[in-house]
């Protein structure tokens, strides 16, 4: 009888023992060609070479292999809006008027409960359509969005974030809640899904523009009672943004001292875009162990600027980056292309190319860190949950010619997340249970030898 319970996966797998950012790419990434990686009850026992390791196999583990692919760790998202997936693709607008046309009147429709479970299937669907295993999530404003995620992530088993969105005033009249409300929907919220199996729960202000003083200090106010709960809000995207900003806080220094103000600079916040940040707002992120959201698909698409990479990453005061996609401004749940995206801002914002190590280092373990859940995601190692993702190379005839040529696991890596989308994921697991498959037949390496 075979054991629901363990399971093994066999081939190329890729992790992380330092960050490429501190180290030299080669030194940070660990690639195992032929490994083994031993499941059980949810996580990883084991893992190493497979000929090391292949005596462990007992006669009720089954195996999965998967020849000429590459496992890594779930892809992690640190900011994504899932009421918005039906709102991806709306044209021509910047930040401020694209929120007015296209996305108060989608959240509005999550007032009917049956909307909220339908978006949130299809948009854990695409998740693991497309390797991501974790996110940091935002909801709408309704109660009843959070238990429609909540609920569909629980039936996965998935680790997610996730929050109500706070929002009282510069919002129609049905998208706003008050700051006693925002305060005990989201107090309700926590008791019900914070530490119920794997769902986290984030305290969610939309933004400064959308929360009055006497809110954000409610929110501040939550993460005083339960410290071990996240916060997610937007910081400095776009410069109408920013100075709105500034006329609504006369009294605060700085975008960043709105919230600071608040309580909410701290460890486990995370701040969508910061692109428009000064080494002031740098020093105190980096001093709260507080994390930045890079966004580059949303910030290329509603032209809100360039994120500053290479400067977050200054040694003497580095600030935890996670990726994300931050649909529906981000224009792909793919942290593969979001990663592709990522490079080309990278060139765009100065002279720092940023390597295919730390690309998926901001997309695994490094953002695993950013989120302080680096002891149970993000890496493949024994104790850790067991979340996977599996990428093929040869996905695509374009993405197998180009991966023929590469002569080494680290070779692939840049091919990979420049041409790679969602079919290059040719598996995803959660918990160490298989949640998704891609059934397209696989291209053999072999059959393009002589090409």
């Amino acid at each position: 009888m075979i054991s629901k319970n363990r399971s093994a996966l066999r081939g190329c797998y890729v992790t992380f023992r330092d960050n490429p950012f501190r180290v030299p790419a080669q030194s940070a990434l660990v690639v195992e060609e032929d490994g083994l990686i031993l499941m059980e009850n949810g996580r990883i026992t084991q893992c190493g070479p497979y000929a090391e390791l292949a005596h462990l196999l007992q006669a009720d583990i089954p195996v999965t292999h998967y020849p000429n692919c590459i496992i890594s760790a779930g892809l992690i998202d640190a900011h994504v809006h899932y009421p918005q997936l039906s709102a991806i693709a709306s044209w021509g607008q910047q930040l401020l008027p694209w929120l007015e046309e296209y996305i108060f009147p989608t959240e509005a429709r999550f007032a009917d409960p049956a909307v909220a479970r339908a978006a949130a299937r299809i948009f854990m669907t695409e998740l693991l359509r497309n390797g991501t295993t974790t996110a940091a999530v935002y909801c709408t404003v309704h109660r009843q969005s959070v238990d429609a995620f909540f609920e569909e992530s629980q039936k996965i088993g998935t680790r997610m974030i996730a929050g109500k969105v706070l929002m009282d005033r510069n919002a129609p009249a049905n998208l706003r809640d008050t700051a006693a409300q925002g305060y005990d929907d989201s107090l309700n919220l926590i008791h019900r899904w914070h530490g119920k199996g794997r769902q986290l729960y984030a305290v969610t202000p939309r933004f400064a523009m959308t929360s009055t003083q006497e809110q954000l200090e409610q929110a501040g106010a939550l993460l005083d009672q339960f410290p071990d709960v996240f916060m997610q809000t937007h910081l400095s995207e776009n410069t109408d943004e920013i100075a709105e900003v500034a006329r609504l806080f006369p009294d605060c220094t700085s975008y960043l001292d709105v919230y600071d103000k608040a309580g909410l600079v701290r460890r486990r916040s995370v701040f969508g875009h910061g692109i428009h940040l000064d080494e002031e707002a740098l020093h105190r992120c980096h001093a709260a162990g507080s994390t930045l959201a890079h966004c580059p698909t949303s910030n290329l698409f509603l032209g809100s600027g360039f994120f500053p990479l290479a400067a977050t990453q200054s040694p003497d005061r580095p600030v935890h980056v996670a990726l994300a996609t931050d649909i529906g401004a981000g224009t792909t749940l793919s942290m593969l292309g979001t990663m592709a995206e990522a490079y080309k801002v990278s060139l765009a914002a100065g002279k720092e190319r940023l390597h295919p190590a730390q690309a998926f280092w901001l997309a695994t373990a490094g953002a695993a860190q950013a989120l302080n859940l680096e002891d149970r995601i993000g890496t493949i190692a024994p104790g850790m949950e067991a979340d996977l993702c599996v990428l093929d190379p040869y996905a695509t005839p374009l993405l197998a010619y180009r991966a023929a040529r590469c002569d080494s696991i680290e070779a692939q890596l840049f091919p990979l997340m420049i041409l790679g989308d969602d079919r290059c994921i040719r598996a995803t697991w959660v918990a160490g249970h298989e949640v998704h498959r891609n059934h397209s037949l696989p291209i053999s390496r072999d059959s393009l030898n002589g090409q």
